[in-house]
């Protein structure tokens, strides 16, 4: 199990994208990763755009980001408010300072965009906030996945198979 002693935080938030979330954390526990859903609250169970529940086992202020390996952010509507919390925006510089694997996927990059990481970065996302990403500094390319040293980017659930892959390719890495 190459990810072994590997931690990871996952954000969730209402509306979080489903398949953005669960695919990612399921692939990265069953190469051995451990991964902490961290919502605003810990023990609230917030709900996916389609129905599927997270309950979250960290609150954003109980979280010491320099204890974790990576952090992943999915996509649906749950970035728009994910945006908004300090503690998460200092996770992710924590993490990109450090430069320790960031994984966006969809409307996730609404994220990276407010905490101010994407200056000269290559990255995709849904192509409905392509202006914002390129807006912020960065290339935007129209392919399923796209590394840039240790941010890990993708488009949509149909890329989740490539995203996943190498989002874990670069946790082991580190």
């Amino acid at each position: 199990m190459r990810l072994q002693g590997k931690k990871v935080i996952a954000l969730v938030s209402p509306d979080f994208e489903d398949l953005e979330l669960w695919y990612p954390v399921m692939r990265l526990r069953e190469e051995g990763a451990e991964v902490h859903l961290v919502g605003e609250n810990k023990a609230e169970t917030y709900m996916g755009k389609y129905g599927v529940p997270a309950q979250s086992e960290y609150a954003f202020g109980e979280i010491e980001p320099s204890d974790y390996d990576g952090i992943l952010v999915p996509g649906g509507w749950a970035p728009d408010k994910l945006r908004r919390y300090p503690e998460v925006l200092a996770m992710v510089r924590h993490m990109d300072k450090h430069e320790k694997p960031i994984g966006q996927i969809c409307h996730a990059g609404w994220v990276l965009i407010s905490a101010g990481i994407l200056q000269g970065r290559q990255v995709t996302s849904t192509p409905g906030i392509k202006d914002d990403m390129v807006n912020a500094g960065a290339t935007w390319h129209d392919e399923p996945v796209v590394r840039d040293g240790h941010i890990v980017s993708s488009r949509r659930p149909p890329d989740l198979p490539e995203y996943g892959k190498m989002f874990a390719d670069v946790l082991a890495e580190k």
